[in-house]
């Protein structure tokens, strides 16, 4: 096994469990958008973050998945997502977790929808 495609199994098992995560509160009425959002996206950059490393891309520290999509197609990659639908979920890493007044930018479902587009995604391509 190489060692990108062991680091890109890593980071896989990390997404799945923020996944696993995300999938035992989404039901309840009383988790959060913000908690929820939060997991989808670092369930999401940890899966994009494991095809990066597949292709022996350079992982910077970022939280940016529209910069981690984008450095993924500049490669020659493909995305499972549009570039607007991966910033849907970057104020999740960061922002909606310290404000109480933000506006979430998505809902529930379309989380839902979006993590396993890029969760399913990642595991073809790292997974074969």
């Amino acid at each position: 096994m190489t060692p990108q495609l062991e680091e890109a199994r890593r980071l896989l098992r990390l997404a799945r469990r923020d996944h696993e995560t995300f999938d035992l509160l989404f039901p309840l009425p009383k988790a959060s958008l913000a908690a929820l959002g939060f997991l989808a996206q670092q369930s999401a950059e940890k899966a994009l973050k494991s095809v990066a490393a597949l292709r022996s891309i350079e992982i910077r520290r970022t939280h940016d998945l529209v910069a981690l999509g984008q450095t993924i197609l500049d490669d020659g990659g493909t995305l499972p997502l549009t570039a607007d639908e991966l910033r849907c979920l970057n104020p999740f890493a960061v922002e909606f977790r310290y404000d109480d007044e933000a506006i979430p930018t998505t809902t529930r479902e379309e989380l839902s929808t979006f993590l396993s587009a890029v969760l399913i995604w990642a595991e073809r391509l790292v997974e074969g």
